[in-house]
Parts: C-alpha cells; structure tokens; sequence
C-alpha cells in the first residue's frame, strides 16, 4: 500500500507551509506499509519555541484555507519542543533542533520510502546542522570574551 492522493496533497502543502516560516530538514516519510494509523508522517524543525510555534500555526492555518483539513489532535502546543499535528491521513512533527537530534525519528523511519516535497522544502536539508554548527562557534566566542 502506498500513501493516498489526499495525504500526498496534505504532506505537499505543510511542507511547503513549513518551508514558507524557515523550518529546517523537512522530510516526509510513507509509513502505510507499517502503520494502519495514517498514511505519512512530515518532520520539521526549527532552532526555537517562538519559530516551532509560527511554523505549527502556518501549517495548520494553510491546510484549513486550502484544503479544509483540521487536525484531529494537537499535542506538545504549551512548550512548543515537540508539537504533533494529527491529520489521520498524515502527522506532522514540528520539533525544536534539540529535540529533533535527540528523537531522531528519522532512525525509527529510515526503512520507509521518503516521499517527494516541493522544491522549497527539499532545499531545507543540512539546514539544522549549519545552525548548529554556527550556534557552537558563537558559543565558542562568547566563552573567549
């Protein structure tokens, strides 16, 4: 089984929202050979609270502007590291850069087909870890002051 024509139109516009507010590493995966629960999950991140949360509103706002969709649940919302959006036919999983590194979902994933994403949100890849490495340098430089 693969991933319906409704969750590839789902995962397509939440990662193209995503891009839109500057998430790092989206990527999405077809986990409905191994899950009966939903069709894809999309994976988001970005360097703060503030930014998780923009990125969670403008995803759920375009898909209920553009394609009727209202997530089923929403969880993780009051501290903004880990928020899950449940669509039924797609979850989306926007995490802050630390949680995303210490979760790894993509480890748990890595066995399913990832799924094609707008040309924005592919070009997101290795953005966490430039942020990362620019965080350390300007962690290194304060220390030196």
């Amino acid at each position: 089984m693969t991933a319906t024509d409704r969750s590839i139109e789902l995962i397509n516009l939440a990662a193209q929202a995503a891009a839109d507010k500057l998430a790092h590493d989206i990527i999405a995966y077809d986990v409905s050979d191994v899950l009966s629960i939903t069709d894809a999950f999309l994976l988001a991140s970005a360097p703060s609270d503030r930014q998780v949360k923009s990125i969670v509103d403008e995803v759920e706002e375009r898909l209920q502007k553009e394609l009727g969709a209202k997530p089923v649940r929403r969880e993780g919302d009051r501290e903004a590291r880990w928020v899950l959006l449940d669509y039924v036919d797609i979850v989306v999983h926007v995490q802050h850069s630390e949680e995303r590194v210490f979760y790894a979902l993509e480890r748990l994933w890595k066995d399913c087909p990832r799924m094609e994403l707008p040309e924005d949100a592919a070009d997101t890849q290795g953005r966490a870890e430039e942020y990362a490495k620019r965080q350390a340098a300007d962690d290194l430089n304060g220390d030196l002051r």
